[in-house]
């Protein structure tokens, strides 16, 4: 969630889990589930890798603190101070601001657990509970927003218990991405100085986020929607006016209605595989290059002429997808090409259609060493990452093409843990 549709979303990269546990059974009135249990690692995943703790500096903390105050207190300082008073960092913040999964994990791991059968039954079961008058409203689809509810909070069950507050602060004292942090930590503060919402209820991830579909602040204050009427926007306990805010966001964020959000295809013998995440066509010229829907068949009229984008997640051994415009907005959300793919394969199951025809192939994880050392590797090497955060998006796979081509391989951009170890004993 973004400024402007802007850092509100972007923001989400952090805040959005979609690896929860199922959620409880459909509760016959509409009060928030109790907390589901936390989710087990399965016997066949690898070893969770135990990362280096983080070490916090409490007074460099308390001197951050005073420069946000200084630049954005301005005539709410003193509430501001108020509310801030003997905060302290929050270590595990640091640690999972470092470890997203959806950057970390394979796209086909974390696809496959956050779009699997489980999740898929559940939203059915749950598809009653999208007021009719939100998606007449706003025309995004029920099954989208069943999606992104399960896969934000397990349908309210599990929303954070983290201080949102504090959480932010932390984010903003650990610099990786300290302007988006501290805008948030100011708008969490209004939240709390008009009344909207009091400290103690103003709980969400770890990275900020909050409520049922996981808003950051500024979203909550410019884009929720008091669907029940009763004069607050409850996000947290109002199953409606969750939903109707995700539609309303979704919506402002460009969503086409009557459209869907993407196909998965077959590439021909031959394709140039440096051209994902490239060049945008029309259907009719990426099927003049020998692009086709996997399950045949053609986009809708509307669809066919919406300029789309050929991805490849888990590069040219995995599925490939043709992403439409309504890809992009669900990455408005969170800028992940996984999670985008997760809310939309979750989505079409709801709705019944068929799922996958190509299989994920079991790449190992990257670790955090792995992701920050190609990164520096790529750009020692010549071919700018455009920052070094252990992030692998879009700016890290275009580099990793470039790199690809001039060495000869098959250009698709796609970081293994085995190509990541290359690149870092090449430039050392």
């Amino acid at each position: 969630m973004r400024i402007s549709l802007r850092l509100i979303l972007i923001a989400s990269v952090a805040a959005c889990a979609p690896m929860l546990p199922e959620a409880p059974p459909v509760a016959p009135t509409p009060d928030a589930p109790a907390p589901a249990a936390p989710a087990t690692v399965p016997s066949t995943a690898p070893a969770p890798v135990t990362p280096a703790p983080v070490v916090v500096d409490q007074a460099g903390f308390d001197g951050w603190k005073q420069g946000f105050l200084a630049r954005h207190g301005g005539v709410r300082r003193a509430e501001y101070e108020r509310q801030l008073a003997g905060l302290t960092p929050d270590p595990s913040v640091i640690r999972l601001d470092r470890n997203q999964p959806e950057f970390s994990r394979p796209a086909g791991a974390y696809v496959q657990s956050a779009a699997s059968a489980t999740r898929i039954a559940q939203g059915r079961a749950r598809t009653d509970r999208v007021p009719w008058e939100v998606t007449q409203r706003f025309g995004v689809p029920t099954e989208i927003l069943v999606s992104i509810w399960g896969n934000e909070s397990a349908f309210g069950a599990i929303q954070g218990d983290y201080d949102v507050i504090r959480s932010l602060a932390t984010l903003a004292y650990d610099g990786r991405r300290r302007d988006w942090a501290e805008g948030e930590l100011k708008n969490a503060l209004d939240i709390v100085v008009d009344g909207r919402r009091d400290r103690a209820g103003l709980k969400g991830s770890w990275a900020g986020a909050m409520g049922q579909t996981q808003f950051m602040p500024d979203a909550y204050l410019r884009l929720g929607v008091d669907q029940t009427g009763d004069g607050k926007v409850d996000i947290w306990g109002s199953d409606a006016d969750a939903l109707a805010s995700a539609a309303n966001l979704l919506a402002r964020a460009g969503w086409k209605p009557g459209q869907t959000w993407g196909y998965e295809v077959t590439l021909p013998a031959g394709f140039d595989y440096a051209e994902a995440e490239g060049p945008r066509h029309a259907w009719r010229e990426w099927a003049r290059r020998g692009v086709a829907l996997a399950r045949g068949g053609a986009p809708n009229a509307a669809e066919a002429l919406e300029e789309a984008v050929i991805l490849l997640p888990q590069g040219a051994r995995g599925p490939a997808f043709l992403a439409l415009p309504n890809h992009y907005v669900i990455r408005r959300y969170n800028n992940s090409v996984s999670y985008a793919l997760a809310i939309g394969l979750t989505a079409d199951g709801i709705a019944g259609r068929p799922g996958l025809v190509a299989t994920w192939p079991a790449d190992a994880p990257l670790s955090r060493d792995q992701r920050l050392g190609a990164q520096r590797a790529l750009t020692a090497l010549g071919y700018d990452t455009q920052g070094v955060d252990g992030v692998v998006g879009a700016n890290t796979r275009a580099a990793l093409r470039r790199w690809q081509i001039a060495e000869g391989r098959l250009a698709d951009g796609y970081l293994t843990a085995d190509l990541a170890d290359e690149l870092i004993r090449r430039a050392n």
